[in-house]
């Protein structure tokens, strides 16, 4: 299972180092110490599980009004869930706020290793995008 420095799970949850170290230290986001006693870190499946609760319970404003727009194509994250049946899987990856739903072969999801509390990066290709820039005033 991977496993993630406290620098690491900050920059995958979008806060700074000493935020998570304080939510290790009160208990709110477990840790696990090396043999030296001295480097903390987070199993991936504890750190999926929690970047789903933050996103759970982040209040969100209210959109502003789109300027322009053009998503990026690549969201690093946490895997968050994996189903498996006979031929496919639905992998889901938790993006800072954005939940991204890929849907692919079983194999190539084994191949992957693809398990809640992995980093993947959910690349997005598409043949239609639409961008949307609102009347101006």
């Amino acid at each position: 299972m991977a496993s993630f420095t406290i620098r690491e799970a900050a920059e995958l949850l979008g806060v700074s180092d000493d935020t998570v170290r304080r939510w290790c230290d009160t208990g709110r986001l477990a840790t696990t110490t090396a043999a030296t006693g001295r480097r903390r870190s987070i199993d991936g499946a504890e750190l999926a599980r929690f970047a789903e609760e933050l996103a759970a319970a982040a209040e969100r404003p209210p959109l502003p009004a789109v300027v322009s727009e053009s998503a990026r194509n690549r969201f690093t994250g946490l895997v968050t869930r994996v189903v498996r049946d006979t031929v496919m899987a639905q992998v889901e990856i938790q993006a800072g706020q954005h939940r991204v739903v890929s849907l692919m072969s079983r194999e190539a999801a084994d191949e992957l290793r693809l398990e809640p509390g992995s980093l993947a990066i959910a690349s997005v290709k598409a043949t239609n995008v639409v961008i949307e820039v609102p009347e101006q005033p």
